[in-house]
């Protein structure tokens, strides 16, 4: 081979190999790109539900809501805008006011009774003081002393603690909240053949006072939650006789709407 054509063929391996690097180059770009694109679906993170999540764990972690929840933006409700959702807020609100006035009436109408005579039995117990009604960051609280329910020990509600749930249920059916109700004991155990711990004892109570609700009261049983927190929720310490009878109580907890997020429908056939 002539030197003349041995310089063409080196200097066509050398173009050849210089023109390479481009490739590598081109898949490098190309990966690149994909990563950001990978990177940038990953960041779009849905603002309603991250909102709702970072205020579940405020309210667990420090028990206050965090205001990213109430500030607007997408809404929550499928179908519905910011506006529509505050005013949907602000309508249910009026409406759980509404409630409390109704059990506060009701509380006030029977304890009146028993000042005047009128429910035969002066010893009676005042609703006044077994019922207690506030507000919390979550929702509306009736709270029952178990007393007024329940014999001691016991998870059977009396015939007059039925009626005495069965008249406070009665508003609640036509609003849309979903309501748990929860159980507490004190702190002292109990061990019998029916009730291993204050756990059971307080799950069966919830449970029964959401058969009334349900059955007695016309409450849909789908919005409908018992829960027992047994001696672990207590409202003041167990030191004396008398903060144990404050944390032996049944809550009936109408959530706020909001918090609907938390606890989604079921799946009913059709």
């Amino acid at each position: 081979m002539s030197r003349s054509r041995r310089k063409k063929k080196a200097a066509e391996e050398e173009s050849g190999g210089q023109e390479r690097w481009l490739v590598t180059y081109a898949d490098l770009i190309t990966l690149l790109m994909v990563f950001f694109v990978l990177m940038y679906s990953m960041s779009q993170v849905d603002i309603a539900k991250y909102s709702a999540l970072a205020n579940s764990l405020s309210l667990v972690l420090t028990g206050q809501s965090m205001s990213m929840l109430e500030a607007p933006g997408p809404s929550m409700a499928e179908g519905l805008s910011s506006a529509e959702q505050e005013y949907q807020a602000q309508a249910n609100q009026k409406q759980m006011e509404e409630i409390e006035a109704i059990v506060t009436k009701f509380v006030e109408t029977r304890d009146e009774q028993i000042s005047s005579g009128e429910s035969g039995d002066s010893r009676t117990t005042r609703l006044s003081e077994q019922i207690i009604i506030y507000e919390q960051e979550r929702g509306l609280v009736i709270s029952f002393k178990d007393a007024l329910l329940f014999r001691s020990g016991s998870a059977e509600l009396t015939p007059t603690a039925r009626e005495i749930i069965k008249e406070v249920g009665q508003p609640l059916v036509g609003i849309p909240n979903y309501i748990r109700v929860e159980g507490h004991t004190d702190d002292l155990p109990i061990n019998t053949s029916q009730f291993p711990s204050n756990w059971e004892l307080s799950v069966m109570r919830a449970t029964n006072v959401v058969h009334v609700l349900s059955e007695a009261s016309g409450i849909s049983a789908d919005r409908l939650a018992a829960i027992g927190y047994g001696q672990n929720r207590p409202l003041v310490r167990n030191d004396s006789e008398q903060h144990r009878a404050m944390n032996r109580r049944v809550d009936l907890v109408i959530l706020k709407q909001k918090y609907d997020y938390f606890e989604p429908p079921g799946i009913h056939a059709n």
